[in-house]
């Protein structure tokens, strides 16, 4: 059983080692990276290379490490007991499994992505430790232990928007996406848009990677947002005149908006164009 890629997902020699090393160890695989460089989607793309089903926890920032493993809906059962329902006998029928415990139990093997694990408060890494180590919990209401059937391919993703704790960062193989290089990202446009022109690309990476080196950018655009960006470059039959040469510090780029998500770096570009024409007068 090994990643490989997929041909929707180019995936470098390092990122398939590393799923590669945590599937043999049997450990959680904990990926960072900036937002954008696909971290999420990889997940996807495991579960497709080894016909695995997937299992998705997105993580907010109300949730808690119980909701992966079961809720118990004591009002719901008041309620019933109140109207007499003679199903408030079986407690049972008011435990609704979680994400871990759908995982556990199914009859095949599954990938189980757990989402922006760090927007989640910050002892809910450590309360999934015993879970994520002996992959069995108990219930408290029915008395019942959930063993894991088959061990599932554990993916977490986090943003970075805080430190998670060691004891958790122990347990995990890690792995931090970099940014892509234009080579790689020539692949990556490739795979998304086969038919695009390679002088379009050419010129439209040439922009992309001038916008990232503008220091004090608050968000630096991101490879979603480059592909994002292409599609509307040659779903509006852009010329590639008005991308051919263009320094983004003279003028700025057309359909900007999808490259650039907020005003503050909107405005510094624009002032740098104006800047740039008004000294060139």
């Amino acid at each position: 059983m090994r990643f490989a890629g997929t041909e929707s997902y180019v995936a470098t020699e390092d990122l398939m080692v590393a799923v590669n090393a945590a599937i043999t160890l049997e450990r959680p695989l904990l990926v960072k990276g900036e937002p954008g460089t696909g971290k999420t989607v990889l997940a996807h793309e495991i579960a497709a290379s080894l016909k695995m089903p997937l299992l998705t926890w997105h993580i907010k920032s109300t949730t808690k490490a119980q909701h992966g493993l079961y809720e118990y809906d004591a009002v719901s059962r008041l309620r019933d007991s109140q109207l007499g329902d003679a199903k408030v006998k079986d407690i049972a029928n008011y435990i609704k499994p979680g994400k871990l415990w759908q995982a556990f139990t199914a009859e095949t093997r599954h990938v189980l992505l757990i989402d922006e694990i760090d927007k989640a408060d910050i002892e809910f890494p450590n309360d999934l430790l015993l879970e994520l180590d002996r992959m069995e919990f108990f219930v408290f209401e029915t008395g019942e232990t959930i063993k894991a059937k088959h061990r599932p391919a554990v993916i977490i993703t986090s943003n970075n928007e805080k430190e998670l704790p060691d004891a958790f960062l122990r347990r995990c193989f890690f792995h931090y996406i970099r940014f892509p290089d234009r080579e790689t990202m020539e692949r990556i446009v490739a795979v998304h848009f086969p038919a695009v022109k390679k002088n379009l690309v050419r010129e439209a990476l040439n922009v992309f990677f001038e916008i990232r080196d503008v220091p004090g950018l608050k968000k630096r655009p991101s490879t979603s947002e480059l592909l994002d960006w292409i599609k509307l470059l040659m779903a509006d039959d852009i010329p590639l005149e008005a991308l051919k040469a263009k320094d983004v510090k003279t003028a700025v780029p057309p359909l900007y908006g999808a490259l650039l998500k907020n005003e503050q770096d909107v405005h510094m570009l624009e002032r740098l164009a104006f800047l740039a024409r008004r000294e060139g007068r």
